[in-house]
């Protein structure tokens, strides 16, 4: 019989431990995905029969028991587009700016990295006790969609800061000495070859800066406050649908199934902004890079 040779033995092994490992990844995968698919129908099962057309323009009445979320999603709107307004731009830049033009080891840089990084581990009712003290009292602007925008503000700073920095710093290093030897300025480099190439990353953060602000709760009940009528202006109070589905499943006998259809009507809404981000990117980096 022929020996069996000790490279045999180990190959034999690397071989079991790789299907080994592949299993494992295969049911984390699954693991997560049975989780999400368990939330998605039992917000399906709780909510789907009070969905309507009318549930979702009708403003709410009966402490939401009945009427609709028409006012709750126009503020919760309202208030998402103030926080993207003034948090993507001072994000993308600063990252920009971190990952190109500060040198990585200096005072500057590491001060800014090491300030977002407690930024990000600040709870967010400590960002809405802010928000309420300096953007409800200090600024005069009271309990209102403007204050709640501006606090969301504050807290996706430091998931767009860091995830555009690490997405411009993971492009490889070829394509700016290309950019270079075409004689393309710094700014040009940044905008047609760089943060293309970025693209997923700064996706990637703007989905996630959606997603907390969209389920933020805490932080807005300090500073845009309860209020389900339909806002007026910016400086209206205005409820969000987070704000509603806490209120409805914890301050609101009989409130269940408004509230599942609520929770329901967000998770439709974040998987939408999802898909048309994705493809927003994905056709500004073809576009950029056959400029280019």
């Amino acid at each position: 019989m022929r020996e069996i040779s000790h490279v045999e033995i180990m190959s034999s092994g690397h071989a079991r431990g790789d299907r080994m490992v592949q299993w494992v990844v295969y049911f984390a995968a699954i693991l997560v995905s049975a989780a999400f698919v368990w939330i998605v129908w039992d917000l399906v099962r709780g909510g789907i029969g009070h969905l309507s057309w009318t549930f979702l323009v009708e403003s709410s009445r009966d402490a939401g028991r009945a009427g609709g979320i028409g006012a709750v999603l126009v503020s919760t709107v309202l208030v998402l587009l103030i926080a993207l307004a003034v948090a993507l731009p001072l994000g993308w830049a600063t990252g920009a700016l971190l990952a190109e033009y500060v040198p990585a080891a200096g005072g500057l840089g590491h001060t800014v990295r090491y300030s977002l990084q407690v930024l990000a581990a600040v709870p967010s009712i400590v960002f809405g006790l802010f928000g309420n003290i300096f953007f409800c009292v200090y600024l005069g602007l009271g309990f209102s969609i403007l204050s709640g925008g501006l606090t969301l503000a504050c807290m996706l700073l430091p998931i767009l800061v860091s995830t555009a920095e690490a997405g411009l710093r993971a492009v490889p290093g070829a394509h700016r000495l290309s950019a270079t030897a075409l004689g393309m300025s710094r700014t040009a480099t940044l905008w047609h070859v760089l943060l293309p190439a970025a693209a997923p990353a700064l996706v990637a953060g703007l989905l996630l800066g959606i997603g907390r602000a969209m389920a933020e709760t805490a932080a807005l009940l300090f500073t845009s406050g309860y209020v389900d009528r339909m806002p007026d202006s910016l400086l209206d109070s205005g409820r969000t649908l987070a704000v509603h589905i806490f209120d409805l499943s914890m301050n609101v006998p009989g409130g269940d199934a408004p509230a599942y259809a609520s929770a329901l009507v967000l998770i439709a809404a974040l998987l939408l902004i999802n898909v048309l981000a994705m493809r927003f990117a994905a056709g500004w980096q073809r576009g950029k890079m056959v400029t280019v």
